[in-house]
């Protein structure tokens, strides 16, 4: 894939937004079109389904056998699954709301997570969070449920709270109501979906302007211009490590941010 981007004149070309858009490989010209981004993604929800049997079989079996002490593997597993509980779940919603809607937000931390962290696997090499489709879907999903939560809870009078909200003057609701409505309604969905996907992209154009500049200085310059791609070589390790904590830091907002908003919908008072 580096090489794509040195040119046969020996001029260094560097990455270009269409690098998410692949060809397709299976299928082309039907709804079914599958090209590197979307098998990634297939691969991932496979891969998360998979992790979750073991771990789940796993601790039947510990269960059944009176085995209480668990593996390395399945230790991970539970304190994967507990940080969600307690750290996010438990903290903002309380242990019965926490518990209501764990299996909801465990599905996104785990589906951010390993959409996000394909971006620095070998022969990935991009996110699948790099097209807005996948964050789209996402942050309509927390979308629903906070509404859903909001009107469960309050009824109608979920709207008529976050709309005007109690102890403002009435004169004021000609300003307050258009930016509750705003802020409330139309930007938490689309400043979910945009923080992850723009981090995804900036990313992913970082570690590839770097490691095909080291492509480049290593195998079509002479003299000097090597040592440049032994510094654009460390560069890109850096930037991978610095895109693995990105990865999770962005699975843990997303869903922190999830939940903060069905807090919200929650609370008596908006």
């Amino acid at each position: 894939m580096l090489g794509l981007f040195a040119a046969e004149d020996g001029e260094y070309k560097p990455p270009t937004i269409y690098e998410f858009y692949p060809p397709a490989f299976l299928f082309e010209g039907t709804p079914f079109e599958l090209n590197r981004i979307m098998m990634i993604r297939l691969i991932v929800m496979v891969a998360i389904i998979v992790l979750f049997w073991v771990w789940t079989s796993k601790f039947n079996k510990a269960v059944k056998t009176g085995n209480v002490v668990p593996g390395r593997f399945q230790l991970l597993g539970e304190m994967a699954l507990n940080f969600i509980r307690k750290g996010i779940a438990h903290d903002q919603l309380g242990e019965k709301d926490g518990e209501r809607f764990l299996p909801l937000l465990t599905t996104i931390f785990f589906m951010v997570f390993g959409m996000n962290i394909t971006g620095v696997i070998p022969f990935a090499n991009i996110a699948g969070t790099s097209v807005i489709g996948v964050p789209l879907v996402l942050a309509a999903v927390a979308y629903v449920t906070f509404i859903y939560a909001g009107v469960r809870k309050h009824g109608v009078r979920f709207f008529t709270n976050a709309l005007f909200p109690a102890g403002v003057p009435k004169p004021f609701y000609v300003l307050v109501t258009p930016i509750e409505l705003l802020s409330t309604f139309i930007l938490r969905p689309v400043t979910l979906a945009l923080r992850l996907l723009m981090n995804m992209i900036a990313g992913h154009l970082l570690l590839v302007l770097c490691f095909s500049a080291t492509h480049f200085f290593f195998f079509q310059t002479d003299g000097l211009f090597p040592l440049f791609g032994a510094g654009t070589l460390v560069a890109g390790f850096l930037v991978t490590l610095f895109e693995i904590l990105v990865s999770t830091l962005q699975a843990y907002v997303f869903t922190l941010l999830t939940t903060v908003y069905i807090q919200l919908a929650l609370a008596d008072e908006h």
